[in-house]
């Protein structure tokens, strides 16, 4: 069990210099005042990893025994648990802080009762909606101070030191997307500011990191133009295409291509109102909250009622171990598709594999754009297309 909504609100107690002080992003620490605590076994740290990613809601032990064995617990394990939760007690304790009233008991578990302020996950994701919030409604320069803000939150992976526990993949892999998305959001103030020249080089950076998400590459494209590197802004534009093209398939999005075309002609281009859209198509995914991670649009349902969710701006899928789908199916290519998120749709595009394929029916040719419902085939594996999801849902990663 990850941690799959934001922080529920902590109770409101007045702050000391002996607050104790958790954080995820980046090897796990616990603090007291200016003094860490050493918590003990990467087990026993993995307990208060799955209590803080899931600050005051109730963990119960059940979850937290799937965190720490993944599906192969001894028959001991409950007591372990109990034990775990003991010794972290202790240890707060011996820090100077009442445990009992940061680690209470809840019905069938366990839950960390916290502020806020005493989380770094909770910081980040409270200065990022806020700082989304903020484009969207204009106003720039407190946009650009509370998503710096939360940035700084970062020290490092999420759990870097408990990457042998299977929860902290999904936690890594999802607050990662929400960094970017932070990222992406302050590259928006800080150009709707007029200073583009200050994230250029953190741009140049993202689009390595993630060739497939246009938005970035946008951005870049209007960072070089704003800063007099016309030259550098439209071959920014062929080297997506360029990308897109030998990896995916597929073409720029037509916004992509608009852009491109007034840079071309050396036309004024209205960041404000840019950032202003591409905010408020982010709040528009969770209305009233900007979700601690990235909101998933889209999922793929198979015909055991799995629901395999479309992550980040593009979904492989294929026989090979590489995929993000691996579907075990000699009918199915090493590589056999790819599913792109372009913002404000799903295409799905056939790499050239033996058996293609099948949008309702209909070998697609090379690409199709998918709508909600559509049934898909690949190989012999079936899947319905789905835009509406429910809150909670069978994840999947291999059929």
């Amino acid at each position: 069990m990850g941690r799959q909504t934001p922080m529920a609100p902590g109770p409101q107690r007045a702050g000391t210099e002996r607050d104790i002080q958790f954080g995820v992003l980046g090897p796990l620490q616990v603090n007291v005042g200016s003094a860490p605590i050493q918590v003990g076994t990467p087990k026993q740290r993995a307990v208060l990893a799955m209590l803080v990613a899931n600050a005051n809601r109730a963990v119960s032990a059940a979850d937290l025994i799937t965190a720490i064995w993944d599906g192969e617990p001894p028959a001991a394990a409950r007591i372990s648990v109990s034990a775990y939760v003991s010794n972290l007690r202790r240890l707060i304790t011996e820090a100077g802080v009442d445990a009992h009233a940061v680690v209470a008991t809840a019905p069938n578990g366990y839950r960390l009762e916290i502020t806020t302020e005493q989380s770094d996950l909770a910081r980040f994701a409270t200065e990022q909606q806020a700082g989304i919030n903020a484009v969207a409604a204009g106003r720039f320069e407190a946009a650009s101070t509370h998503l710096t803000t939360a940035l700084a939150q970062w020290r490092g992976p999420v759990l870097d030191d408990l990457r042998d526990f299977a929860f902290t993949d999904v936690l890594r892999n999802e607050l990662a997307e929400d960094k970017v998305l932070a990222q992406t959001a302050r590259a928006h103030a800080e150009i709707a500011c007029g200073r583009a020249h200050t994230i250029v080089r953190e741009l140049e950076s993202l689009v390595g990191e993630h060739p497939y998400r246009e938005p970035l590459w946008a951005q870049l494209m209007t960072a070089y133009y704003l800063t007099d590197r016309q030259s550098d802004a439209l071959d920014t534009y062929h080297r997506l295409k360029t990308t897109l093209s030998d990896d995916l398939g597929i073409d720029p999005a037509p916004a992509l291509r608009t852009l491109y075309e007034q840079i071309l002609r050396q036309e004024p281009l209205d960041v404000q109102r840019n950032a202003q859209a591409a905010a408020q198509t982010v709040i528009a995914f969770e209305p009233g909250v900007t979700t601690l991670i990235s909101p998933v649009t889209a999922a793929l349902r198979d015909v055991h009622d799995h629901l395999h969710r479309l992550r980040g701006s593009a979904t492989r899928i294929g026989r090979s171990p590489d995929n993000d789908l691996v579907l075990a199916d000699d009918k199915v290519s090493r590589h056999h598709a790819v599913i792109n998120n372009a913002d404000t749709t799903h295409i799905i595009t056939d790499l050239g594999s033996a058996n293609g394929v099948h949008v309702n029916g209909e070998r697609i040719r090379a690409t199709a754009e998918l709508h909600d419902g559509d049934t898909l085939r690949i190989g012999s594996q079936v899947f319905v297309f789905q835009t509406s999801l429910p809150t909670t849902s069978r994840d999947g990663g291999r059929v």
